[in-house]
Order: C-alpha cells, then sequence, then structure tokens
C-alpha cells in the first residue's frame, strides 16, 4: 500500500492566501483554521489509495466555505492538476466557494450549514450495508452546533451506532456575525456531543499528529466526534479571531504582510 504524503500546513496556507488574493474573495480566516485538520485528514488519517477507490474513506466538508482548503489538499496530493487552482471561482471552473461533487476527490456537494452530518451519517450507514470498512468523515463548524438539523444527525448517528462515523468540529469560536459564546454559548461541547451516546475526544486543533492520534483511537462501538480547539486565521497576527475575516478580502498590502508572516513560520 502506498504511504500518502505528509501535507505541509504551510503550503497549504501559502496556497489559500495567494489564490484568494488573486480571485479576490473572503472566507480566509475560516479556510486558515482548518488547515491542520485536513493536513493530518489528507496526510494520512483517511485511507483514500485513490479518488475512484470503492473503498476509501468518505469527508463531507460541512463548512463548504473552507472549500479552498480542501483544493489545495486536492492538488498536494496530485488528485487535480496544481494550475487548476487558478481557476478558483472563475467563469466555468469546477472549483466555486463551496465544493462541487463533479471535482475530482470531492465526494459530496455542501455548504448549507447543519446538513452535512446528516449527509455523513447516511454515507456511514450505507457503508455498513454494503460491507465496506470505509469511514466517514465531517468536518463541520463550531457554529453548526446552533443547528437543530445537526443534532438530529447526531441523534440517527447514536441510535444506529455508526462506528465508522468521525465528525471533526472546527472550534474556532467565531461565526460570521458573531463569536459563538455570544450567539449561543455551545460549552461545553464535548459533554453535549458524549450526552447524545458519541465517543467525544478534545485536540489542539493545528497538531496534525494529535488529531491523527486521536482519530486511530476511535475504537468505540459509538459514533466519534474530535473536538480540535483552533484559531480563526491561524498563522496571520492581524486575521486572528477578528470576524470580519469571515468574508473580507485581502488588500494588496495586507497579502504582502500575510505572506510574509506565512514564510517567517516555515
Amino acid at each position: 500500500m502506498t504511504t500518502p504524503p505528509t501535507l505541509s500546513p504551510i503550503e497549504i496556507r501559502r496556497i489559500i492566501l495567494s489564490q484568494s488574493y488573486r480571485a479576490h474573495v473572503g472566507h480566509i480566516g475560516s479556510e486558515l483554521s482548518v488547515v491542520e485538520i485536513l493536513a493530518a485528514l489528507y496526510g494520512g488519517a483517511m485511507h483514500i489509495p485513490s479518488p475512484e477507490d470503492p473503498d476509501r474513506d468518505r469527508l463531507v466538508l460541512s463548512k463548504g466555505h473552507a472549500a479552498l482548503a480542501l483544493y489545495a489538499c486536492l492538488a498536494l496530493r496530485g488528485w487535480i492538476p496544481m494550475e487548476q487552482l487558478n481557476t478558483f471561482t472563475g467563469d466555468d471552473t469546477l472549483l466555486g466557494v463551496h465544493p462541487e461533487k463533479a471535482l475530482r476527490g470531492v465526494d459530496f456537494c455542501s455548504g448549507s450549514l447543519g446538513h452535512g452530518l446528516s449527509i455523513g451519517a447516511g454515507a456511514a450507514l450505507a457503508a455498513r450495508l454494503q460491507g465496506s470498512k470505509r469511514r466517514v468523515f465531517v468536518l463541520v463548524s463550531d457554529a453548526e452546533c446552533n443547528e437543530g438539523s445537526l443534532w438530529e444527525g447526531v441523534m440517527f448517528a447514536a441510535q444506529h451506532k455508526l462506528s465508522n462515523l468521525v465528525v471533526l468540529v472546527d472550534l474556532n469560536g467565531q461565526q460570521a456575525f458573531g463569536y459563538t459564546r455570544d450567539v449561543l454559548d455551545l460549552s461545553p461541547l464535548a459533554a453535549r456531543w458524549q450526552a447524545f451516546g458519541w465517543h467525544a475526544q478534545e485536540v489542539p486543533g493545528h497538531d496534525p499528529a494529535a488529531i491523527q492520534a486521536a482519530i486511530q483511537s476511535c475504537s468505540s462501538p459509538a459514533p466519534h466526534v474530535i473536538i480540535a480547539r483552533t484559531t480563526f486565521g491561524k498563522g496571520v497576527s492581524f486575521m486572528e479571531n477578528l470576524i470580519k475575516w469571515h468574508y473580507w478580502p485581502l488588500s494588496e498590502a495586507e497579502y504582502q504582510q500575510a505572506m510574509a508572516e506565512i514564510e517567517a513560520a516555515a
């Protein structure tokens, strides 16, 4: 079996910043907060010999507005051409602000927040019915945990003991119009999932090794949730924990500063 390459969070951040600047598109802070989560998943935590393998693990990027970070991983894995990234949000592109299933390496369209977990639960149940050992991973935002539809999926997965389902919560503490604690306080989040019958863990969300170790320890008969504590806008000092970078695009000066900070951390 071919060992997947280790994905560099620095390289993923370079792609996010350069392509969002070129396309003059926002959602940068949300993309930067999930870099290490996706690096862990596509760097070995998920079993994907190829995007066409029927028994490959599946990912539902429920927080679909972080799609550019996903596209960076697909390109670094060699599943889409690196030059295709230059079509991000362009006319007739498959690389939209939210992921499209027509793109190689994307299994589910997403972006309507709160629905991804239900899609993932259905995919996990389908794997069981088909006798497949594949797992389903769902990456949700902490703000999605405000949605009643998410908790319907939580209950369904627990009822059916979908142990092949792993949810990762990007706990960056904010959403489009405010900090999550002010909109609807979710703490203690792990205890809430446990109360619904899930196996819950908390990890530092910018440590790929810790994330991979948590995934490897998912062996209980219950569905699994990993609460990843992250920093919105991670790696760019003037973006970190500031609400405006949910939507705001980069100016030339901001782009130069952001790239300089990323390179200094390399």
